[in-house]
């Protein structure tokens, strides 16, 4: 993709209309089946001993695809964990689901960060994020560079605990720790526009993520999410884990800017209401 296709937004609209254009699955999987690199040998060390978890990850190229879920493929979920289960949908509070089954389509589509220019956040950056994501790590600091919308985010792993009164930010307030070879990654305090996930489009204040890093060879980068929102779920929802592979590609320019499908979504939504 050339760095001019990559400035502004995805029309969720025109993707939508190409895919009811695009051919049947078994021929489109054969005509654009994305090959995963091998493992490629050991992961490298920080100073300190840790993986080093540094890299440019593609989603893609791990064989995620926009929208797709690495955890319902059995045999490559085996390669990491045989004992992870499939992914389960969010068990949501009766006040949530009624509110998710109430909302129009258009409705729907203005909720999402992505039409409004806005942040994905954690945990959505790492579910549903079809761009490379640029990891600087050393010792003390993670920097997450995301290409998609010029977004960054810095963890601190200095063992700094989490704010007791955190200032609502996109990607929430952080706190890192090591278990053995995984990196995890605690963070609360979200802006409220953040959505929780891509079936959850909202959030309480009690929203906590936790992220689990691990790179278990050269190429791999696995990340696996926790969202627990007890005033949203009725119970902890766990992802299948995300395989991001190591690509040599530039990170390009990617901003929101001159965005028409929020002006058509607002113009559906004031006519949905007058209809009323």
């Amino acid at each position: 993709m050339t760095p001019r296709l990559r400035h502004g937004i995805a029309c969720t609209v025109v993707l939508t209309f190409l895919y009811a254009l695009s051919p049947p699955a078994g021929a489109q999987d054969k005509e654009y089946a994305i090959k995963v690199m091998p493992p490629g040998g050991p992961a490298p060390r920080l100073a300190d001993g840790h993986p080093d978890l540094s890299g440019h990850w593609l989603p893609n190229s791990a064989g995620q695809g926009l929208g797709g879920r690495f955890g319902v493929d059995p045999a490559a979920r085996a390669q990491f964990d045989p004992k992870v289960t499939p992914e389960e949908p969010p068990a949501l509070q009766p006040w949530a689901l009624a509110k998710i089954k109430s909302m129009t389509a258009t409705e729907i589509e203005l909720a999402k960060p992505s039409v409004n220019c806005l942040p994905r956040g954690v945990a959505s950056i790492w579910l549903q994020n079809p761009y490379s994501t640029l990891i600087v790590h050393t010792p003390r600091t993670m920097v997450q560079l995301y290409e998609v919308l010029n977004n960054w985010r810095v963890v601190h792993l200095d063992g700094r605990p989490l704010p007791r009164n955190p200032e609502p930010f996109f990607y929430g307030n952080s706190s890192a720790r090591w278990e053995g070879d995984t990196l995890v990654v605690e963070s609360t305090g979200y802006d409220e526009r953040t959505s929780m996930m891509p079936e959850v489009l909202f959030h309480s204040d009690e929203l906590r993520v936790t992220e689990r890093y691990t790179r278990p060879s050269m190429n791999y980068l696995i990340v696996e999410i926790t969202i627990n929102d007890p005033k949203v779920l009725t119970k902890p929802w766990r992802s299948a884990p995300r395989r991001w592979t190591l690509g040599d590609g530039e990170v390009y320019e990617f901003f929101c800017t001159n965005n028409r499908e929020l002006e058509e979504l607002q113009k559906l939504r004031q006519q949905e209401v007058e209809r009323k």
